[in-house]
């Protein structure tokens, strides 16, 4: 089991990891932000269509409103 350091000793561990980051580049956050919005709204029309294709699925079976 590890032993507890001293909060100062945390502090100092905490400075060296972060100091161990490879932070990306501006551009790089950039690209990934962009390609997270296009994967959301492609997910979105995605679900919407199918949403859409079986609640007319549903009712052409059951006879309601067709």
């Amino acid at each position: 089991m590890a032993t507890k350091a001293s909060p100062m000793e945390y502090l100092r561990q905490v400075k060296a990891e972060m100091q161990k980051v490879t932070w990306p580049s501006k551009q790089e956050t950039s690209t990934s932000t962009i390609a997270v919005f296009i994967m959301v709204i492609l997910a979105s029309v995605f679900l919407f269509l199918a949403d859409q294709f079986m609640a007319f699925a549903v009712r052409l079976i059951l006879g309601i409103g067709v």
